[in-house]
């Protein structure tokens, strides 16, 4: 395991640690109607920010070696190509610089770190920009054939199952499927060769069950459980449940629900409350990684995260952000009620947090093992980022939903602002709202995340889940 976060990560680890969960008073602040830097002129300094950071003299290898010295400064700049997605022959160069060192032998946490982010923000870029990007094939095959981290070899075998562009067929010509598929299973098998006990590694393991799933946690309606188990069942007594239907295509909204203390689910005005989501990763990634999509399964809710400023504006919008817990993750107070401290049980012990007919439901397991693999840091948040400040965003969020902004793993509710810095609609105070109600003063209790399969790509619609509430 890599011991460094990335940057992209930072800004929240920094906020979290200056503002531990809150569970007793879980009121939202006052609404600030004004925002400085959502005006057109600040929008437009964050963009010249990232095109400074992403400039070509930044990745001069003689004067910025890739060492520990450098962790942020790569980081940041690594991260800037991720935003802007350049069309620049110098960018590509800039990620096969620090990727082929994947292969390289005694490198530091902080080094690891900077090929970290590099792989991160070229699985985006090979995956949704192929036409630029996609000399990258041959790092990856690399990592596959030469590095002995098997994250790495994990995000690579991703990368490549998933680009349109792998391999260099004709789509047309009727063999595209089958040849893939060939493909697929080669370095299916080399990955097996190359790791003996790759079912013992959670990203080996995981990544070739997404591959081998057709990249998808579940392909029919068929195979999902009873939602009417699932939605009349208890983790624990006098407990808030909230519940977040997706799509399996996480570029579409997501649906969120919610049930009291009392088991019944909180109305508004005579209708069942309902608030959407977008859970979608930026960088492509499935749940399995760091800064990937949300895992499907059982979190703990328990307080929020104060912005006391405009600091982490950007990143979280201007309200306070709600702290989600997977477990084995450290800073929550009780996963569960009257035992204090992280979830440590076994998987069996995380299965009996779910009704019987869910047990064995492998897709509700995501957070289990997500939380084993060390991901942490989920929240549900608005955000202060202009909605067209990734340039990549297109290609992993549907255009009927392009107001909310993907993240890094977290649950992203609405914000936006005008040019003049104005809000003109955010989802958050009617979340925070609602949570504190139910939770009587206090934002606790647990949230699921369940994809719901269906032949369209439209969001689950209230209609849609009120079948299964009694």
């Amino acid at each position: 395991m890599h011991y460094f976060v990335s940057s992209a990560l930072s800004a929240i680890a920094l906020l979290l640690t200056a503002n531990p969960p809150q569970p007793v008073i879980a009121q939202a602040p006052p609404i600030r109607a004004y925002q400085q830097k959502a005006t057109d002129n600040a929008r437009k300094d964050q963009i010249l920010d990232q095109q400074q950071k992403a400039a070509p003299s930044r990745f001069d290898l003689q004067q910025y070696p890739i060492s520990d010295r450098h962790l942020t400064h790569w980081q940041e700049s690594l991260w800037a190509i991720g935003v802007l997605a350049p069309e620049k022959d110098y960018a590509l160069q800039a990620l096969e610089n620090v990727m082929q060192l994947a292969t390289a032998n005694n490198l530091s946490d902080p080094q690891k770190a900077i090929i970290d982010t590099a792989f991160q923000v070229g699985h985006q870029l090979y995956t949704l920009k192929p036409a630029v990007y996609s000399q990258l094939k041959q790092q990856f095959l690399r990592t596959i054939n030469d590095s002995t981290d098997p994250m790495w070899v994990a995000i690579a075998f991703s990368a490549l199952s998933k680009a349109p562009i792998y391999p260099e067929i004709n789509p047309n010509n009727g063999q595209g499927d089958r040849l893939q598929s060939a493909q697929i299973n080669k370095l299916t098998q080399k990955v097996k060769q190359r790791f003996p006990k790759w079912a013992q590694d959670l990203h080996l393991k995981t990544t070739l069950q997404n591959i081998n799933n057709g990249n998808s946690s579940v392909s029919q309606r068929s195979d999902l459980p009873n939602l009417k188990d699932l939605l009349a069942w208890k983790i624990a007594p006098q407990q808030a449940h909230m519940y977040v239907f997706c799509r399996p295509n996480r570029d579409v909204l997501c649906l969120t629900v919610l049930k009291d203390r009392n088991g019944k689910f909180v109305q508004q005005n005579r209708q069942l409350w309902s608030a959407p989501l977008l859970l979608q990763s930026i960088h492509n990634l499935d749940w399995n990684f760091t800064n990937g999509r949300t895992p499907q399964g059982i979190y703990r809710m328990e307080g929020v995260s104060r912005q006391p400023d405009d600091e982490y504006f950007h990143a979280y919008g201007q309200f306070s952000l709600v702290n989600l817990f997977v477990p084995f993750e450290s800073g929550v107070t009780a996963f569960l009620p009257k035992q204090k401290g992280k979830f440590t049980g076994d998987l069996q012990a995380y299965q009996s947090l779910l009704p019987v007919s869910w047990r064995n439901y492998a897709p509700i397991q995501q957070t289990y093992w997500a939380g084993s693999m060390g991901r942490s840091l989920f929240r549900i948040h608005g955000s202060g980022a202009a909605i067209d400040f990734f340039s990549n965003k297109p290609a992993v969020v549907s255009t009927q939903n392009f107001d909310w902004n993907a993240t890094l793993g977290c649950l992203s509710a609405l914000e936006i602002y005008d040019d003049r810095g104005s809000l003109l609609k955010s989802d958050m105070p009617k979340i925070l709202d609602a949570l504190q109600k139910v939770g009587r003063g206090k934002i606790e209790g647990y949230l699921v995340v369940v994809d719901i399969p269906s032949d369209t790509d439209q969001p689950v619609t209230k209609e849609e889940v009120m079948k299964y509430i009694d």
